[in-house]
């Protein structure tokens, strides 16, 4: 049992401070669950020569942003999705309802895949935001290192 309240206490000191940068942004989140936080900006005015560039809600830039500088980023995020099978939102869900303070790095590994794949795939960010997969692992994050700091 004392090796185990040293791996939480670990665990908490660790991600604390980041959680809470990240739980900064809970009620952005909230507000963006199943509305677009972004759209679609056509420099050729319909012409279809020219590329759609994607723009953002400021708000989701910040979130962003501040979700890149914490040591919850994973760059190996597809592994942990495989070998907890996750293949979707829902899979996605389940996992965030279940994971425990031990696993913190699987919420992680869930906000990686949006921000990381985001930088590549323009529609990954908004839809985090718009699904509410983003605003879900926060919370689950905030209310683990919530529960286990004494």
């Amino acid at each position: 049992m004392p090796e185990m309240k040293a791996g939480i206490s670990e665990k908490v000191e660790k991600y604390k401070a980041d959680v809470k940068e990240l739980s900064r942004y809970l009620d952005y989140l909230e507000s963006k669950k199943g509305t677009e936080a972004g759209s679609s900006y056509d420099p050729g005015e319909g012409k279809k020569t020219t590329i759609q560039v994607p723009t953002y809600d400021s708000g989701l830039m910040n979130f962003i942003k501040c979700a890149q500088k914490t040591s919850f980023m994973d760059r190996n995020y597809m592994y942990v999705y495989r070998r907890y099978n996750m293949r979707d939102e829902n899979d996605e869900r389940r996992q965030i309802e279940r994971t425990q303070i031990m696993e913190i790095e699987v919420l992680g590994a869930i906000l990686s895949k949006y921000i990381l794949k985001g930088q590549t795939q323009a529609r990954m960010w908004t839809e985090g935001a718009k699904n509410g997969i983003m605003y879900e692992a926060v919370k689950k994050m905030k209310e683990l290192i919530e529960f286990w700091s004494y």
